[in-house]
């Protein structure tokens, strides 16, 4: 099965490349467009992360298949809606919000599921933990989402999207998920857990900083869109890319231990 999942999921990659390496209106990125080079290049580590975590399904044993393919599927959505967003910006020079968020509402439950994963892959986990991570995630994004398109106030929805952070941060360093951790865990995976939500605290906090530059200071969204989508591109690499790096490791780490015995 997974086998098959890594060989099906090389597909899209494929037929992505060379349909969206040329935009369609003839538009060439510039070498000075420091956020084209941005997208180009997250695109192409976004593409080849996805290759790797599916590959390495191969080499760790079955209760850790799953959190690496999810890794896999995590980087594979955002590697397609990165051509996309490349593509919208190389034309246009405008900001694709609504490919971000059409990503996020994606990733960033696939991302909430992994802490899920990685503690059921060495103890029973309520799935009340799984449920309160999923509402946490999608309140978060949903307030940002709001503010955003205009559909509500900016300090209203910023109000709301940093209530759903905030619940998510609680979980996983006070919370239930944390406490599962701490009592259950090998030392690899407390150590994985706890990198994981580093990258929830220190790494997403990059989105609500932008979201706060961007709407709440009074200057116009325009006015810094530069700057925020190439911080944006690079938080990806370590919100994405180098927290299914965590993964991996954990997931060799303890796959080469359990076939030593």
């Amino acid at each position: 099965m997974y086998k098959l999942l890594s060989k099906i999921a090389f597909l899209p990659l494929i037929a992505l490349i060379p349909v969206q390496a040329h935009a369609s209106s003839g538009v060439v990125l510039k070498s000075n467009d420091l956020v084209g080079v941005t997208f180009w290049m997250i695109s192409m580590a976004l593409v080849a992360a996805t290759a790797f975590f599916f590959l390495e399904t191969q080499r760790v044993t079955a209760k850790w298949k799953t959190s690496l393919t999810v890794s896999g599927l995590v980087t594979l959505v955002a590697a397609t809606h990165y051509f996309y967003m490349r593509d919208v910006w190389v034309t246009t020079a405008s900001t694709p919000t609504v490919y971000r968020y059409i990503d996020w509402m994606i990733t960033v439950p696939l991302l909430m599921v992994e802490f899920y994963l990685i503690l059921s892959a060495i103890t029973k986990v309520p799935g009340a933990i799984f449920w309160r991570l999923i509402i946490g995630t999608f309140v978060m994004l949903l307030g940002g989402y709001l503010g955003e398109a205009g559909y509500m106030d900016a300090w209203p929805a910023f109000i709301i999207g940093m209530a759903g952070w905030g619940f998510i941060i609680w979980e996983i360093y006070g919370g239930q998920a944390s406490k599962i951790s701490a009592e259950f865990a090998p030392p690899a995976v407390q150590s994985a857990f706890k990198l994981m939500r580093v990258i929830v605290l220190v790494g997403w906090a990059i989105y609500p900083l932008g979201y706060f530059l961007g709407y709440l200071t009074g200057s116009s969204p325009e006015s810094s869109m530069k700057l925020l989508n190439v911080v944006y591109n690079l938080a990806d690499v370590v919100n994405k890319i180098a927290f299914g790096v965590i993964i991996w490791t954990v997931a060799v780490e303890e796959s080469d231990k359990a076939t030593s015995k």
